[in-house]
Protein backbone atom coordinates (compact mmCIF):
# COMPACT_ATOMS: atom_id res chain seq x y z
CA UNK A 1 0.00 0.00 0.00
CA UNK A 2 1.34 3.43 -0.87
CA UNK A 3 2.12 6.25 1.52
CA UNK A 4 -0.81 8.30 2.77
CA UNK A 5 -1.05 11.55 4.77
CA UNK A 6 -1.04 10.75 8.48
CA UNK A 7 -3.52 13.50 9.27
CA UNK A 8 -6.92 12.13 8.32
CA UNK A 9 -9.44 14.66 7.06
CA UNK A 10 -12.25 15.55 9.43
CA UNK A 11 -14.16 17.60 6.88
CA UNK A 12 -13.76 17.76 3.11
CA UNK A 13 -14.37 21.49 2.69
CA UNK A 14 -13.25 21.83 -0.91
CA UNK A 15 -14.24 18.84 -3.01
CA UNK A 16 -11.28 17.69 -5.07
CA UNK A 17 -11.42 17.19 -8.80
CA UNK A 18 -11.71 13.59 -9.95
CA UNK A 19 -9.78 12.28 -12.92
CA UNK A 20 -12.48 10.96 -15.20
CA UNK A 21 -10.16 8.67 -17.13
CA UNK A 22 -10.25 6.25 -14.20
CA UNK A 23 -14.04 5.96 -14.48
CA UNK A 24 -14.42 4.50 -17.96
CA UNK A 25 -17.68 2.79 -18.63
CA UNK A 26 -19.44 4.17 -15.55
CA UNK A 27 -22.51 6.40 -16.01
CA UNK A 28 -22.22 9.95 -14.77
CA UNK A 29 -24.99 9.52 -12.20
CA UNK A 30 -23.25 6.64 -10.43
CA UNK A 31 -19.93 8.40 -9.91
CA UNK A 32 -19.87 9.49 -6.28
CA UNK A 33 -17.39 11.48 -4.23
CA UNK A 34 -16.28 10.29 -0.81
CA UNK A 35 -14.90 12.29 2.09
CA UNK A 36 -12.21 9.92 3.34
CA UNK A 37 -10.34 8.53 0.36
CA UNK A 38 -10.80 7.20 -3.15
CA UNK A 39 -12.20 3.94 -4.40
CA UNK A 40 -11.12 2.16 -7.57
CA UNK A 41 -13.39 4.46 -9.57
CA UNK A 42 -12.55 7.67 -7.74
CA UNK A 43 -8.98 8.99 -7.77
CA UNK A 44 -8.37 12.47 -6.37
CA UNK A 45 -6.19 14.88 -8.34
CA UNK A 46 -5.77 17.65 -5.73
CA UNK A 47 -4.82 17.79 -2.06
CA UNK A 48 -7.45 18.42 0.55
CA UNK A 49 -7.19 21.09 3.21
CA UNK A 50 -5.30 20.57 6.42
CA UNK A 51 -7.16 18.40 8.90
CA UNK A 52 -8.04 19.04 12.53
CA UNK A 53 -6.01 16.51 14.51
CA UNK A 54 -4.41 15.94 17.91
CA UNK A 55 -0.67 15.44 17.72
CA UNK A 56 -0.47 13.33 20.88
CA UNK A 57 -1.98 10.40 18.99
CA UNK A 58 1.10 10.21 16.75
CA UNK A 59 4.17 8.80 18.49
CA UNK A 60 7.49 7.56 17.17
CA UNK A 61 7.71 9.78 14.10
CA UNK A 62 11.08 9.37 12.30
CA UNK A 63 13.15 12.48 11.64
CA UNK A 64 13.19 14.07 8.22
CA UNK A 65 16.10 13.43 5.86
CA UNK A 66 16.59 17.13 5.09
CA UNK A 67 18.83 18.56 7.82
CA UNK A 68 20.83 21.26 5.96
CA UNK A 69 18.86 24.14 4.45
CA UNK A 70 21.73 26.45 3.39
CA UNK A 71 24.68 25.16 1.34
CA UNK A 72 27.75 26.96 0.00
CA UNK A 73 28.91 30.43 1.00
CA UNK A 74 25.85 31.22 3.10
CA UNK A 75 27.55 34.03 5.06
CA UNK A 76 28.48 36.10 2.00
CA UNK A 77 26.92 39.57 2.01
CA UNK A 78 24.20 40.63 -0.40
CA UNK A 79 26.64 42.50 -2.68
CA UNK A 80 28.67 39.42 -3.67
CA UNK A 81 26.09 37.33 -5.57
CA UNK A 82 23.86 39.42 -7.89
CA UNK A 83 22.26 36.56 -9.89
CA UNK A 84 19.42 34.46 -8.50
CA UNK A 85 17.53 31.44 -9.91
CA UNK A 86 14.43 29.84 -8.37
CA UNK A 87 12.76 26.44 -8.79
CA UNK A 88 8.96 26.83 -8.73
CA UNK A 89 6.32 24.15 -8.30
CA UNK A 90 3.56 24.10 -10.92
CA UNK A 91 1.36 21.67 -9.00
CA UNK A 92 -0.32 21.43 -5.62
CA UNK A 93 1.26 18.36 -4.08
CA UNK A 94 3.30 16.85 -1.28
CA UNK A 95 7.10 16.48 -1.55
CA UNK A 96 8.90 14.08 0.79
CA UNK A 97 11.99 15.02 2.75
CA UNK A 98 13.94 12.32 0.88
CA UNK A 99 13.24 14.08 -2.42
CA UNK A 100 14.30 17.44 -1.02
CA UNK A 101 17.57 16.00 0.29
CA UNK A 102 18.29 14.30 -3.04
CA UNK A 103 17.66 17.56 -4.93
CA UNK A 104 19.95 19.49 -2.57
CA UNK A 105 22.79 17.01 -3.05
CA UNK A 106 22.36 17.01 -6.85
CA UNK A 107 22.35 20.82 -7.15
CA UNK A 108 25.26 21.22 -4.74
CA UNK A 109 27.42 18.72 -6.64
CA UNK A 110 26.77 20.39 -10.00
CA UNK A 111 27.55 23.88 -8.69
CA UNK A 112 30.82 22.73 -7.08
CA UNK A 113 31.99 21.13 -10.33
CA UNK A 114 31.14 24.05 -12.66
CA UNK A 115 31.36 27.17 -10.47
CA UNK A 116 33.44 26.28 -7.42
CA UNK A 117 32.54 25.84 -3.78
CA UNK A 118 33.08 29.54 -2.98
CA UNK A 119 30.87 31.07 -5.70
CA UNK A 120 27.27 30.10 -4.85
CA UNK A 121 24.70 29.82 -2.08
CA UNK A 122 21.81 27.31 -2.19
CA UNK A 123 18.80 27.80 0.07
CA UNK A 124 16.05 25.21 0.56
CA UNK A 125 12.76 27.06 0.85
CA UNK A 126 10.58 24.13 1.95
CA UNK A 127 10.52 22.69 5.46
CA UNK A 128 8.90 19.24 5.73
CA UNK A 129 6.59 19.07 8.75
CA UNK A 130 3.64 16.93 7.62
CA UNK A 131 3.75 13.31 8.72
CA UNK A 132 2.97 10.58 6.21
CA UNK A 133 2.02 7.02 7.16
CA UNK A 134 2.23 3.63 5.50
CA UNK A 135 0.47 0.31 5.98
CA UNK A 136 3.27 -2.17 5.43
CA UNK A 137 2.24 -5.34 3.60
CA UNK A 138 4.05 -8.65 3.79
CA UNK A 139 5.29 -10.16 0.53
CA UNK A 140 6.49 -13.52 1.80
CA UNK A 141 4.78 -16.88 1.30
CA UNK A 142 1.70 -17.33 3.44
CA UNK A 143 1.27 -13.61 4.02
CA UNK A 144 -2.51 -13.95 3.87
CA UNK A 145 -2.41 -16.02 7.06
CA UNK A 146 -0.40 -13.38 8.96
CA UNK A 147 -2.26 -10.19 8.08
CA UNK A 148 -5.79 -8.98 7.48
CA UNK A 149 -5.35 -7.11 4.19
CA UNK A 150 -7.13 -3.76 4.09
CA UNK A 151 -8.97 -4.25 7.36
CA UNK A 152 -7.80 -1.59 9.81
CA UNK A 153 -5.33 -0.23 7.26
CA UNK A 154 -4.57 3.07 8.98
CA UNK A 155 -0.79 2.60 8.93
CA UNK A 156 2.09 3.87 11.05
CA UNK A 157 4.24 7.01 10.73
CA UNK A 158 6.71 6.59 7.90
CA UNK A 159 8.36 9.97 7.28
CA UNK A 160 7.89 13.70 6.72
CA UNK A 161 6.82 15.74 3.70
CA UNK A 162 6.15 19.35 2.75
CA UNK A 163 2.91 20.65 1.27
CA UNK A 164 3.52 22.78 -1.84
CA UNK A 165 1.23 25.25 -3.55
CA UNK A 166 1.26 26.33 -7.17
CA UNK A 167 4.07 28.81 -7.98
CA UNK A 168 5.66 28.26 -4.58
CA UNK A 169 9.48 28.37 -4.49
CA UNK A 170 11.07 25.01 -3.67
CA UNK A 171 14.75 26.03 -3.67
CA UNK A 172 16.86 29.02 -4.74
CA UNK A 173 20.45 29.59 -5.81
CA UNK A 174 22.28 32.93 -5.73
CA UNK A 175 25.59 33.20 -7.52
CA UNK A 176 27.70 35.47 -9.73
CA UNK A 177 26.54 36.57 -13.18
CA UNK A 178 28.93 34.07 -14.79
CA UNK A 179 27.41 31.19 -12.85
CA UNK A 180 23.78 31.93 -13.78
CA UNK A 181 23.70 29.29 -16.54
CA UNK A 182 25.25 26.70 -14.22
CA UNK A 183 22.57 27.46 -11.61
CA UNK A 184 19.82 26.90 -14.20
CA UNK A 185 21.33 23.54 -15.13
CA UNK A 186 21.68 22.57 -11.46
CA UNK A 187 18.01 23.25 -10.80
CA UNK A 188 17.04 21.42 -13.99
CA UNK A 189 18.82 18.33 -12.66
CA UNK A 190 17.12 18.82 -9.27
CA UNK A 191 13.73 18.72 -11.01
CA UNK A 192 14.20 15.00 -11.69
CA UNK A 193 14.05 14.28 -7.96
CA UNK A 194 10.53 15.66 -7.54
CA UNK A 195 7.11 14.43 -8.68
CA UNK A 196 4.90 16.66 -10.80
CA UNK A 197 6.03 19.64 -12.88
CA UNK A 198 8.47 22.38 -11.93
CA UNK A 199 9.74 25.58 -13.54
CA UNK A 200 13.26 27.04 -13.47
CA UNK A 201 12.81 30.81 -13.13
CA UNK A 202 15.62 33.36 -13.46
CA UNK A 203 14.86 36.22 -11.09
CA UNK A 204 15.30 39.85 -12.10
CA UNK A 205 16.08 40.82 -8.50
CA UNK A 206 19.51 41.19 -6.95
CA UNK A 207 20.30 37.93 -5.10
CA UNK A 208 17.77 37.06 -2.38
CA UNK A 209 16.65 40.70 -2.04
CA UNK A 210 13.24 42.02 -3.23
CA UNK A 211 14.82 44.83 -5.29
CA UNK A 212 15.52 44.75 -9.05
CA UNK A 213 19.19 44.90 -10.02
CA UNK A 214 19.10 48.51 -11.28
CA UNK A 215 17.21 49.76 -8.21
CA UNK A 216 19.54 47.90 -5.84
CA UNK A 217 22.70 49.41 -7.32
CA UNK A 218 21.18 52.87 -7.26
CA UNK A 219 19.82 52.50 -3.72
CA UNK A 220 23.21 51.53 -2.30
CA UNK A 221 24.65 54.95 -3.18
CA UNK A 222 21.67 57.32 -3.05
CA UNK A 223 18.06 57.56 -1.98
CA UNK A 224 15.47 55.81 -4.14
CA UNK A 225 11.69 55.47 -4.10
CA UNK A 226 10.36 52.03 -3.20
CA UNK A 227 6.68 51.21 -2.66
CA UNK A 228 5.65 54.73 -1.77
CA UNK A 229 8.61 55.50 0.50
CA UNK A 230 11.96 57.18 -0.10
CA UNK A 231 15.16 55.89 1.46
CA UNK A 232 18.43 54.00 1.07
CA UNK A 233 19.13 50.27 0.78
CA UNK A 234 21.51 49.05 3.49
CA UNK A 235 23.07 45.60 3.56
CA UNK A 236 22.06 43.29 6.41
CA UNK A 237 23.93 40.01 5.94
CA UNK A 238 22.30 37.95 3.18
CA UNK A 239 19.35 40.34 3.04
CA UNK A 240 18.90 44.11 3.16
CA UNK A 241 17.12 46.84 5.08
CA UNK A 242 15.30 49.81 3.58
CA UNK A 243 16.14 52.89 5.67
CA UNK A 244 13.62 55.69 5.19
CA UNK A 245 12.90 58.86 7.09
CA UNK A 246 9.75 57.59 8.79
CA UNK A 247 10.24 55.04 11.51
CA UNK A 248 6.55 54.52 12.38
CA UNK A 249 3.35 55.08 10.50
CA UNK A 250 2.86 58.79 9.89
CA UNK A 251 -0.81 58.69 10.86
CA UNK A 252 0.22 57.64 14.38
CA UNK A 253 2.08 60.95 14.63
CA UNK A 254 -0.98 62.86 13.50
CA UNK A 255 0.44 63.47 10.01
CA UNK A 256 -1.50 62.76 6.85
CA UNK A 257 0.38 61.06 4.03
CA UNK A 258 -0.72 59.03 1.02
CA UNK A 259 1.95 56.35 1.62
CA UNK A 260 0.11 55.39 4.84
CA UNK A 261 -3.11 54.77 2.94
CA UNK A 262 -4.82 57.82 4.47
CA UNK A 263 -7.62 59.71 2.75
CA UNK A 264 -7.19 63.48 2.69
CA UNK A 265 -9.82 65.24 4.76
CA UNK A 266 -10.85 62.02 6.56
CA UNK A 267 -9.20 61.38 9.91
CA UNK A 268 -8.58 57.84 11.04
CA UNK A 269 -8.70 56.50 14.61
CA UNK A 270 -4.94 56.79 15.16
CA UNK A 271 -4.91 60.49 14.22
CA UNK A 272 -7.91 61.21 16.45
CA UNK A 273 -6.23 59.46 19.39
CA UNK A 274 -3.03 61.41 18.82
CA UNK A 275 -4.78 64.77 18.77
CA UNK A 276 -7.20 63.93 21.62
CA UNK A 277 -10.29 64.35 19.46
Amino acid sequence: MGRRPWKCSRYCKNKPYIKSRYCRGVPEGKRKTRHHGATSLEVFALLQEQAYIKSRYCRGVPEGKLKIFDVGKKRMTCDVFPACVHLLSLEKEQISSESLEAARISANKHMINFVGKDNFHIRMRLHPFNIIRINKMLTCAGADRLQTGMRGAYGKPYGLCARVKINQVIMSIRTSLKGEDAACTALRKAKFKFPGRQLVYVSRNWGFTPYPKELFQQGRTEEVEWRGATGRIVGDGVGTKFISGKGVRLSKQGIWHKSSGDIKGKWNDAMRLNRNI
